[in-house]
């Protein structure tokens, strides 16, 4: 059995651009010196995936080849996505059969993380770690979906919302309909009888519309507030298309009981990010605008 690894996914991680907006400001780099028009054009995240995982049948585009060797100054096309070594796992020669879950540091001694940075047992641990600002002060784009959102209602400044936006910040957030029937569903399962998520999730959502109302023209578009109604699974929170925090909503228990897991976009890694990346593009297509 072998692990193989193409060259282009092996170069990218040596430079350290292998999160896909790194990848796509070095392709711009070297479209302007072959070709300006070519400037913009990079590959899809779905199609530089491919292009890593090996599942590229022939080579890609003669535009993309032409930028890729001008970003590997030495190297073809066809020696970018060649195989780049190999490692050959073999069991050992006197080994027996597994003894049981204490051995699987031998079993697997390398454990494989992909993209996940950091994992937290509650929300609260988490935002110890990752306070509001260090979060939100210098980003170009959030998009938030899951409840209440209270990271960004509740625990993050208006006056810092308002700034964001007036310096061109994207800021798409996705509630839970107070008045949909998930809701409800959710506040049952979390032994709620009095409105409380309904409650909370009116008035968040009351902050973000009368901060909208107090916008400029130019900065109001950018803020986006929708709604959907389907059984809530996830709290997901994408920062400048970089870096993803997920919760998962566990059975009778609060989100703010919920374990934590960051995520850094690392495109020549297997990870989670293009994953939830597509959980929040398309919960929000199904979406309605507020």
């Amino acid at each position: 059995m072998s692990d193989r690894q193409i060259l282009l996914k092996t170069l990218l991680q040596q430079r350290h651009w292998q999160t896909y907006r790194t990848f796509c400001k070095e392709y711009d780099k070297a479209a302007k010196a072959v070709d300006s028009t070519l400037q913009g054009k990079w590959p899809s995240r779905a199609q530089l995936h491919r292009w890593l995982s090996g599942e590229l049948k022939g080579l890609p585009y003669s535009d993309h080849c032409r930028v890729l060797e001008t970003m590997f100054p030495g190297r073809t096309v066809e020696e970018l996505f060649s195989p780049n070594g190999t490692q050959e796992a073999t069991p050992k020669a006197d080994a027996g059969p597994p003894k049981g879950a204490g051995h699987l540091a031998e079993i697997c001694p390398a454990p494989q993380m992909a993209d996940v940075t950091a994992v937290f047992s509650s929300r609260s641990a988490f935002a110890a770690a990752y306070p509001p600002p260090v979060l939100f002060d210098t980003a170009k784009e959030i998009n938030a979906a899951g409840l209440s959102l209270n990271v960004l209602c509740q625990n993050y400044p208006d006056h810092r919302l308002k700034r964001l936006l007036e310096n061109g910040t994207r800021i798409r957030c996705l509630f839970l309909d107070p008045k949909g029937t998930a809701i409800r569903a959710r506040e049952s399962e979390e032994g709620f009888d009095d409105d409380t998520l309904v409650t909370l999730t009116t008035l968040n959502i009351s902050v973000m519309t009368r901060l909208r109302a107090r916008l400029a023209p130019e900065a109001a578009e950018l803020l986006e507030v929708r709604l959907y109604d389907e059984t809530i699974r996830f709290n997901i929170l994408i920062v400048d298309g970089a870096t993803c925090v997920v919760q998962p909503y566990l059975p009778q228990a609060r989100g703010v009981d919920s374990p934590t897991i960051v995520i850094n976009d690392n495109t020549a890694a297997d990870g989670l990010f293009p994953v939830f990346d597509q959980v929040f593009t398309s919960m929000w297509e199904r979406s309605r605008p507020l």
